[in-house]
Formats: structure tokens, sequence, C-alpha cells
């Protein structure tokens, strides 16, 4: 990684001359423009005052982007059968329990329904694709139908069961809960 052409970049970002950010840093043109150029290396101190005044930090300028997937294919899914409860979870974003939300779809089968999920910090939303559900809530209970939503606070215990034959429901939780 080249430092003074990150720094130059940044700097160019934010509409800076040399000059000026040389003053909010209280170091010299002549030295912004030498680290720009590879000439000269900041002492640790001095680069987190560059950075600061640059509006970043030492780890997100260290941060190298990893090529981050975007698209993700049906031969990404990880699908789980759960007999016991009469359904079948796909995870469509694989590893997503590292992001901020995890979307899933679930299949609740005849008499099917998902795990309880207790209490948590964090917000669901949920989608029904096919079919027709109870969202159950605490102690209450909601019909929801095919091309309808759901959205509301995880601070109870959740889940939700089939009412017909079959359901497909896209389910999101943040953060991560399946």
């Amino acid at each position: 990684m080249k430092i003074g052409s990150k720094i130059k970049q940044l700097r160019i970002q934010m509409n800076l001359t040399q000059e000026e950010l040389a003053n909010r840093c209280e170091l010299s043109k002549g030295f912004i423009s030498q680290v720009e150029r590879d000439l000269n290396s900041p002492s640790i101190s001095t680069l987190v005052d560059i950075l600061e005044c640059l509006g970043t930090n030492l780890k997100d300028f260290f941060n190298e982007d990893i090529s981050e997937k975007v698209v993700f294919r049906d031969s990404d899914v990880f699908i789980q059968v759960n007999e016991e409860l009469n359904h079948t979870i796909n995870w469509i974003i694989p590893n997503a329990q590292k992001n901020e939300m995890e979307p899933i779809l679930i299949e609740l089968f005849k008499n099917g329904r998902s795990n309880v999920y207790n209490a948590h910090e964090g917000e669901i939303f949920g989608y029904v694709l096919e079919g027709s559900i109870n969202l159950c809530i605490g102690n209450k209970s909601y019909e929801i139908n095919e091309k309808e939503s759901f959205y509301y606070k995880a601070n109870s215990s959740h889940y939700i069961q089939n009412k017909g034959i079959s359901s497909i429901v896209l389910w999101v939780s943040t953060p991560p809960n399946f």
C-alpha cells in the first residue's frame, strides 16, 4: 500500500488543498507534499492526526477492501430440514451472522412452525410469499396472508406457524438470530 497516494486521494475527496490539510494538522505544506509523494513517512501520531483531519482512522485507512460478495446463487444456499417442527430453512445469504441482518426463507409444511425465539435486541421483518401463517408474539397471535408482511421489535418470544398446507416466508432478523 502506498500511504502517500492514499492520503492524497482522501484529501482530494475532501476537497482540501495540501495547504488546507497542513493547516488543519499544524504541519507544513511541504511535509504534506513529501508524504503524498512517499518521500517522507509521518510518525504514527502524525499519521493519526492527518487521518483525523481527513475523517478517518488508522483501522479504516489500512483496511484493504476485500471484495465482498454481493450476488448469491442457488449453489450458495444452505438448507436445514427440521422434521420435528415440520419446516425447512433456506439460508439464502451464507454466513449472514457476520452481517447486521440475516434473511432466510422458511417453508412451513402442514402443521409446521418455526422454532420459538426468545426475546432479544433487534427487529424482525417478514413477507409471506405463499400461503398464510399465524405470527405469535408473546401471548398475541396475528393472521398474515400471502403478499402481506410483518415487522416488530423482538422484545418478546416469537414464532410463526402454518395455517394451511404449505407456506413460504421471507424472514429477516436483525441482529442475526437464526
